[in-house]
């Protein structure tokens, strides 16, 4: 009787978990932020603004104005440009989430912490500092040069034609789920070594986790995003398996043999990267391609530049990851008292560096609002982060935007947008959840 009392006990804590990871990591934050909002918090009316797709524009400026790095209700938030900067490359900052620290809400998380692998959980490279993330990254950069990067070129831009090639232009057509979709998940399959006959199950498992880069799912959306992960992890371990007994010339098949003084990736970094390649390099990209394809169309005259120039594409990427980037916002813990721009922080600040803003800023960018593909200094944006945890995949972006953005507009240069475009209900990743066309 006993053993069937434990049993239960049991049976209750384990479905406990994934309600009590809902509630801390989505639920709650959702709540207070809206509630902020209401009071009219600068975070809680940020995130609000961004979940309902409205502009965002008028909102940096006000967060600027609050002062280099303003205090909200949640901690503190920041638009300046090279406030973002400094709290993205200072050693005074660490990435984690409120409780990663020994509390009694961090062993709440703990207790609760799913088991399977997670991109924004260790041992990703989203999630762990120092010294673990500087032996983990030297590991992965060593594969993933840009050099190595530049030699999938061929082969991206076979994708896209191949892609093109199997869309109707007659018809209407959906981009989004016909192009911007097709084309990173088939990249990132072929730098995952995926056979042909499974990248239709990477797609589908890659469209399902990419949310769990985001904050305040709801309860459906948070089930299918651990339901994909755990399905994902337990591919990725038999086909680990079969890389180790048959490599291949892909990237993640070199990343399995990489060594550093004879120690390799462990079993759990190894899976923890495919699954950021996976989350990571499909949703951004998707955005990008998404947002890049509404801003040349919104601006026809910066098309025809790009016809009679087209040298200028590289730089017409950098100018929409600039103007509309693939993610809002990124969190920064404060290890000990510091000070930002002449801002005293405490230890244990939360700083929100909003990217987008700082892409926006006036003192970097002449006239921020303006879309300008023969902006001068559009590299310099954040839209890729800063410092230590700059975005690993940033020149696989860079090349598929510009190769997935320069074919579509010459295969189809009669493309319009169609009323009805849609973004995404999301808080910290940007871009169109639906983008109707016509291509002729």
């Amino acid at each position: 009787m006993a053993r069937f009392g434990k049993a239960v006990v049991e049976g209750t804590l384990l479905r406990a978990k994934p309600v009590v990871r809902w509630g801390l990591g989505h639920a709650l934050p959702r709540a207070v932020l809206l509630r902020g909002a209401r009071r009219g918090d600068l975070q809680g009316r940020l995130v609000d603004d961004a979940a309902a797709g409205r502009d965002l524009s008028g909102l940096f400026d006000e967060i600027r104005a609050a002062g280099p790095v303003a205090r909200t209700r949640f901690g503190w938030i920041t638009t300046q440009h090279a406030a973002v900067r400094e709290v993205l490359s200072s050693d005074d900052f660490r990435t984690g989430v409120l409780g990663s620290d020994g509390s009694a809400l961090g062993r709440l998380l703990e207790w609760s912490a799913g088991e399977h692998l997670h991109p924004v959980r260790p041992p990703s490279l989203l999630a762990v500092n120092p010294p673990e993330h500087t032996r983990y990254r030297k590991l992965v950069t060593g594969v993933f040069t840009a050099r190595a990067v530049e030699q999938l070129r061929g082969r991206v831009q076979a994708i896209a034609d191949e892609v093109l090639d199997a869309i109707d232009p007659t018809g209407p057509v959906d981009l989004v789920e016909s192009y911007c979709g097709l084309l990173p998940v088939t990249v990132i399959s072929e730098i995952l070594g995926v056979p042909a006959t499974e990248v239709g199950k990477v797609l589908s498992l890659g469209a399902a986790a990419a949310p769990s880069l985001d904050l305040g799912l709801g309860w459906r959306t948070f089930r299918d995003v651990e339901t994909a992960l755990a399905e994902f992890d337990t591919w990725l371990g038999e086909h680990l398996d079969h890389l180790r007994r048959h490599p291949g010339d892909d990237l993640f098949s070199r990343l399995v043999a990489a060594r550093d003084d004879g120690v390799g990736l462990t079993e759990a970094e190894l899976k923890s990267t495919a699954g950021l390649v996976l989350a990571a390099g499909f949703e951004t990209t998707v955005n990008l391609l998404g947002s890049g394809i509404a801003l040349l169309t919104a601006h026809p005259d910066q098309l025809t530049t790009l016809r009679e120039r087209p040298e200028l594409w590289t730089n017409a990427v950098e100018e929409v990851l600039r103007h509309d980037p693939p993610v809002l916002l990124t969190g920064r813990l404060a290890v000990r008292a510091t000070e930002i721009a002449g801002v005293p922080l405490p230890r244990g600040a939360l700083v929100t560096t909003v990217l987008a803003g700082a892409n926006h800023d006036p003192q970097v960018f002449a006239d921020p609002e303006t879309f300008d593909v023969t902006r001068a200094r559009a590299r310099d944006h954040v839209a890729f982060g800063a410092g230590r945890h700059h975005c690993l995949g940033a020149a696989l972006a860079r090349m598929e935007g510009e190769i997935g953005l320069r074919t579509i507009f010459a295969r189809f240069p009669g493309l319009a947008l169609s009323p009805g475009s849609r973004r995404r209900e999301t808080r910290i990743l940007r871009g169109y959840e639906y983008l109707p066309a016509t291509l002729t």
